[in-house]
């Protein structure tokens, strides 16, 4: 959508000899209209109206003289007129914080216009005065139309039927207002015909804009009609406003331009690609027309002789100062993939619109302060000790990184960091492979990949379906690899009420450990010969339904057309999930599920997002986090003692705290040591580290450290989280009976 540009815009009849000059009480003090005036200007606007019919029928009937029917007839016709214009809100730009330590800190901004409405005391008045000086001479004494710039204007313009060089500020707001009006239609086509509609320069268009104009003039006081035009008008690129100008052109606020800016500023409105000052080729274009500005504020006593003659020596010296929208800026600190997360969360809330581009013209458009989950400290530990463990590249391996923490009983997410910084550019990307838009943390929907196998960080899921049907940690098994019949594991949700009819073999990563072992030690120590024995005498379908309600569930949709699951994000129901995880899962959704444990069996779905504010500071509705039992607390309790032994004398040790906060974590890996994992949590807060390939078959035994990141990043996160949250003990298990 090209930029509104009016040819009626910045032509004004400027003869000196019949401006007016403002009312005394808004050039002095910009306080707003008495009442008097008021009422003095609805009386203008009355008058105007029989005014604009009679100039109607001269522009369409171009004879001498006005015959009195005719002009009877053309104020007939605009007294008729739609007269409401709902100024409405603004377009202006969504941005999102992070709560450090009772400060707001700045996370990033996304706007489709960059604007900063201001109130009428933020704008200085050398910018009001360049404004009408140059615009529209007798703003303070018409009432929406200027008749003389009209007359004149219709004499000029009568063979062309066109009221070009009529238009006065009030006419002008209403023809940015409409064209505003246009751009928050959703639907790219409708929008577009609005807009066209908007920037019609016939006849009836501008007729329709002097019926608003009038009507406008009857509502506004005059300094809120020019303040509105100073907010809403456009000044090149998206910038809209006269702060945002300000800001991007001179790198100051509005208040603190000078007289040579405040001209040179107005000078855009007139033509803004043109003139706008970001572009070298326009620098002499604007200071032509800024020094005509300059000349209509001094014929008007607006500026003195001395103050005129400094702003026309003064050169054009733009400081360019851009307002960077959307995550890449997010990055200098860390937070891109948070920052994307938050925004891809928007984009999937049916709360901001029904489809997703509907969500996002939305929130770009909608002014939202979004206040979000993230603990900067945890955050920066988090980034810290991901990318000193694993670089961004590896020759001979996709090499990736991703941990995600959550708080216990919320589900706010309170950390998100990966191995490759964040990047939505697509040329900068493959210029700088070691930068990525893809979140490893999360759902295929939100930003991420497809997830990762979870390997044995499945098997605390089993334990509680153990424990659920009423079996105990120290009950013992056999824990040694082996070949089984598949008719072994019941299933009741498959055909014959088993899981097959064949053999399948399997073995332990851990062979020191063997034969009958306790439950609790088979989970300590990782041993997937015991869980295959629990599981044989558990329901198959049970302990995927369990899993299901911890809210386990693939990071994307199953492409594998062999199994019943294709095309979904159910699990499999095998049996070597049960022990080995082979489906691909965020880290975000494990870190969720191991809150769970921690926290009496409740389960959270993440959520990033705090609160979020409209432009007037209030509340705006947003999906939040669904929380619910997702196993007994008793079975949480006897899962989360399990887990904490396995910290302490199990495989977990490097997940022990540094302050002695009692943790519990499990840990994983697949085959070849693809994915390495360690997932675990405290009462307070449950973080899930992921470290591996992230696509394609490569070891990542066969890279210097990278199989035991995990173990480095993972309570590198979590120590944080225990200064900052600390943690109670876990449940006391009853012993059994």
């Amino acid at each position: 959508m090209s930029e509104p540009q009016d040819p009626d815009l910045g032509q004004p009849d400027t003869d000196p000899e019949t401006e007016l000059e403002p009312p005394e009480e808004a050039e002095a003090t910009g306080e707003p209209e008495r009442p008097g005036r008021r009422i003095t200007g609805v009386l203008g606007a009355v008058a105007m109206s029989a005014v604009a019919g009679v100039l109607l029928t001269a522009a369409v009937t171009p004879v001498v003289a006005v015959s009195g029917a005719a002009a009877t007839t053309a104020i007939n016709v605009f007294e008729n007129l739609p007269e409401h214009l709902d100024p409405g809100a603004l377009a202006q730009p969504s941005t999102i914080y992070a709560d450090s330590d009772g400060e707001r800190e700045e996370i990033a901004t996304f706007y489709a216009q960059d604007r900063e409405p201001v109130e009428w005391e933020d704008i200085p008045q050398t910018v009001k005065d360049a404004a009408v000086a140059e615009e529209d001479p007798r703003f303070y004494s018409h009432s929406g139309i200027d008749v003389l710039a009209a007359g004149r204007a219709v004499v000029q313009n009568v063979a062309g039927q066109n009221l070009s060089g009529a238009s006065t500020i009030t006419m002008q707001y209403v023809r940015n207002v409409l064209v505003q009006e246009a751009e928050s239609i959703a639907d790219p086509d409708e929008r577009e015909a609005a807009y066209e509609d908007a920037m019609r320069q016939d006849m009836d268009r501008k007729l329709q804009e002097m019926r608003y104009a009038v009507s406008i003039e009857k509502e506004y006081s005059k300094e809120d009609i020019l303040l509105g035009y100073l907010n809403i008008a456009l000044f090149g690129r998206q910038i809209y406003g006269i702060e945002s100008a300000a800001q991007y052109y001179y790198g100051k606020s509005a208040q603190d331009l000078s007289i040579a800016e405040s001209a040179s500023l107005v000078a855009m409105v007139n033509d803004p690609s043109n003139l706008q000052i970001d572009i070298d080729e326009n620098i002499e274009a604007n200071q032509q027309r800024r020094d005509q500005i300059l000349d209509s504020m001094l014929k008007q006593d607006r500026i003195s002789q001395t103050e005129h003659d400094e702003a026309v020596a003064t050169p054009v010296e733009p400081d360019i100062s851009p307002r960077p929208s959307g995550c890449s800026v997010a990055e200098e600190k860390g937070m891109g993939h948070f920052c994307n997360y938050v925004q891809q969360y928007i984009l999937n809330d049916p709360a901001f619109g029904d489809t997703p581009e509907e969500r996002y013209f939305t929130f770009i458009r909608g002014g939202y302060e979004i206040e979000t989950t993230l603990d900067p400290d945890m955050q920066r530990a988090a980034v810290d000790a991901t990318r000193d463990a694993v670089p961004a590249e590896m020759d001979g391996i996709d090499v990736g990184s991703a941990s995600s923490s959550v708080e216990v009983g919320t589900g706010k997410v309170r950390a998100m960091a990966q191995n490759r910084p964040f990047s939505e550019d697509d040329a900068f990307i493959e210029a700088n492979p070691g930068y990525t838009s893809v979140n490893y943390n999360t759902d295929f929907e939100y930003g991420g990949s497809g997830g990762f196998q979870v390997g044995s960080t499945f098997k605390p899921v089993t334990l509680a379906e153990w424990l659920r049907t009423g079996h105990s940690v120290q009950d013992t098994v056999d824990v040694d690899g082996r070949s089984v019949d598949e008719s072994s594991f019941p299933a009741s949700c498959m055909p014959g009420g088993v899981y097959g009819s064949g053999t399948f073999e399997f073995t332990n990563d851990n062979e020191d450990v063997r034969g009958t072992q306790t439950v609790q030690t088979a989970i300590a120590q990782s041993l997937n010969g015991g869980l295959v024995s629990m599981q044989q005498q558990m329901d198959l379908c049970g302990t995927f339904d369990t899993a299901e309600k911890l809210g386990i569930h693939r990071a994307s949709d199953q492409t594998n057309e062999d199994l019943p699951s294709f095309g979904t994000r159910e699990l499999s129901r095998v049996p070597s999930n049960v022990y080995g995880g082979i489906d691909e899962i965020a880290p975000i959704t494990m870190a969720s599920a191991y809150g769970a444990f921690a926290g009496d069996g409740t389960v959270c779905t993440p959520v990033p997002i705090e609160s979020i504010a409209d432009p007037e500071g209030n509340d705006v509705a947003f999906s939040q986090s669904e929380c619910s039992e997702g196993i007994e607390p008793e079975v949480a309790a006897g899962v989360a003692s399990t887990l904490e032994y396995t910290v302490n004398q199990g495989l977990a040790t490097h997940a022990q705290s540094a302050t002695g906060v009692p943790h519990l974590a499990k840990t994983g890996t697949t085959d070849d040591q693809g994915d390495n994992w360690t997932v675990g949590a405290s009462t307070e807060v449950s973080t899930a580290t992921w470290v591996g390939n992230v696509s394609g078959n490569v070891s990542t035994q066969n890279f210097a450290g990278l199989q035991q990141a995990d173990q480095s990043i993972w309570p590198a996160i979590m120590n944080v989280a225990d200064e900052r949250y600390g943690g109670e003990p876990f449940p006391v298990v009853a012993p059994t009976p």
